[in-house]
C-alpha cells in the first residue's frame, strides 16, 4: 500500500519545489523588472538611489505629488513580479546637526516606505527603514546641486 502512494507523493514534491523561486536568487523576470527602473546590483542586493527622480526640498520630508505617483507605480510593478520586501535608506545633505539630519532622513525613508506599501498593496511591515543622515553622500555638499542630490532615499531589495 505504501509504494502506491510513494511515487505520486515524490512527484508532487518535485513539481512543487520546481515552481518556487530558489532561496537567495532573483528570477530573470525580477532582475529585468528591477533593471527597467534603474536598480543596480551590488553584493547580491539591488538598489536604486531615488535622487535622480525623487528629491526632497531642504529640511523637508514630504513627497511631491509626482514623486508619490512614481513610487506607487514602481512598487506595484515590482510587487507583481514577486518583490514584496525592501529597505528604504533615508539621506540628507550636510546642513544641520547630526541628530536632526538622522531624524529627517528617517522621516524621508518612512514616507517613501508608506507610499511603496500603498502602491504595492502590501503590509507596511514588509518594508524597513533607516535614517542615515549625512553619512553617505553621493555628491559633493559644496554645491547646491550636490546637496540636492544628497537629499534622497535609496531603495534596497535583498535576495528573497
Amino acid at each position: 500500500m505504501l509504494p502506491r502512494f510513494f511515487a505520486p507523493a515524490v512527484l508532487a514534491a518535485f513539481l512543487l519545489t520546481g515552481c518556487q523561486t530558489p532561496q537567495g536568487k532573483f528570477t530573470p523576470e525580477q532582475v529585468a523588472a528591477m533593471q527597467s527602473y534603474g536598480f543596480s546590483e551590488s553584493n547580491g542586493d539591488w538598489s536604486l538611489g531615488l535622487s535622480d527622480t525623487i528629491l526632497f526640498d531642504k529640511n523637508q520630508y514630504q513627497l511631491r505629488p509626482e514623486s508619490y505617483r512614481q513610487i506607487e507605480t514602481m512598487a506595484a510593478n515590482l510587487s507583481s513580479h514577486g518583490l514584496k520586501h525592501a529597505r528604504m535608506d533615508g539621506h540628507t545633505d550636510n546642513y544641520g546637526e547630526d541628530s536632526y539630519n538622522e531624524a529627517l532622513s528617517l522621516k524621508r525613508a518612512n514616507i517613501v516606505a508608506d507610499a511603496w506599501a500603498k502602491g504595492a498593496n502590501l503590509p507596511r511591515s514588509n518594508f524597513t527603514t533607516q535614517g542615515l543622515g549625512k553619512k553617505f553622500p553621493v555628491a559633493s555638499n559644496k554645491t547646491s546641486k550636490g546637496r540636492a542630490e544628497n537629499r534622497r532615499v535609496a531603495v534596497v531589495i535583498s535576495t528573497p
